[in-house]
């Protein structure tokens, strides 16, 4: 069982995904929260695997409360809610430690899924989302940050390195396999390791830092 908790400050989004959800015997809400302050608060006492976080809320924001749930010692998984398309606060919240992002528009099926690869410790990042991402890291021009990026993955294996092209285009540790010729397991020991060489906490963050250096050109 995938324990939840929701968090959007518009109760009428929290009601359409709870029902969605409610859908899959396999996952549970185990609270709502209002705003970024109540998230974390309640994010500590409940414990829950995955949390799906609004951006856009009064006090306390999405981006924030991402920030500081990461930083606790046995953190859950945040998958973030948005209602637009990539913008600067999704950025921000990736970059604070999000598993990745939903639209708030997204297909049920879309959302348990994401629900369930977040809690297993996967980037909540299909290829289309992926497309979005690093679209979004492409209209930073900035020469100084492709070589900080690319010397950042020069710590990587050339297995490494291949397997974190494949995952930063939104394919699955099977679909890598598949690619590579490996085991999913064997892609995800992977993956886990490049994520520890580059100090990140999960594949979203190295997808960006690969665009960044410029290996999807």
């Amino acid at each position: 069982m995938v324990t939840v908790l929701l968090v959007d400050d518009d109760p009428l989004a929290r009601s359409a995904v709870s029902t969605i959800v409610g859908h899959d015997d396999s996952i549970t809400i185990v609270g709502q929260a209002g705003d970024g302050e109540d998230a974390v608060r309640m994010a500590r006492e409940l414990r829950p695997d995955v949390v799906l976080m609004d951006l856009r809320m009064p006090g306390m924001d999405g981006v924030a409360a991402t920030a500081t749930l990461r930083a606790d010692p046995q953190p859950p998984q945040i998958v973030v809610l948005t209602t637009w398309d990539v913008d600067a606060a999704v950025m921000s919240s990736i970059n604070a430690g999000a598993s990745g992002f939903l639209l708030k528009s997204a297909a049920p099926q879309e959302i348990t899924t994401a629900i369930k690869a977040a809690a297993a410790g996967d980037a909540v990042l299909s290829p289309r989302s992926a497309k979005q991402l690093l679209d979004t890291v492409r209209t930073d021009p900035s020469r100084r940050r492709r070589r900080t990026a690319a010397k950042q993955l020069s710590q990587l294996t050339d297995r490494e390195r291949d397997i974190a092209i494949e995952a930063a285009k939104g394919l699955s540790n099977s679909e890598i396999g598949e690619r590579l010729y490996l085991a999913a397991g064997t892609v995800k020991s992977h993956l886990a390791n490049i994520q520890t060489k580059l100090g990140m906490s999960n594949r979203v963050q190295v997808a960006v830092l690969v665009e960044r250096a410029g290996l999807l050109d």
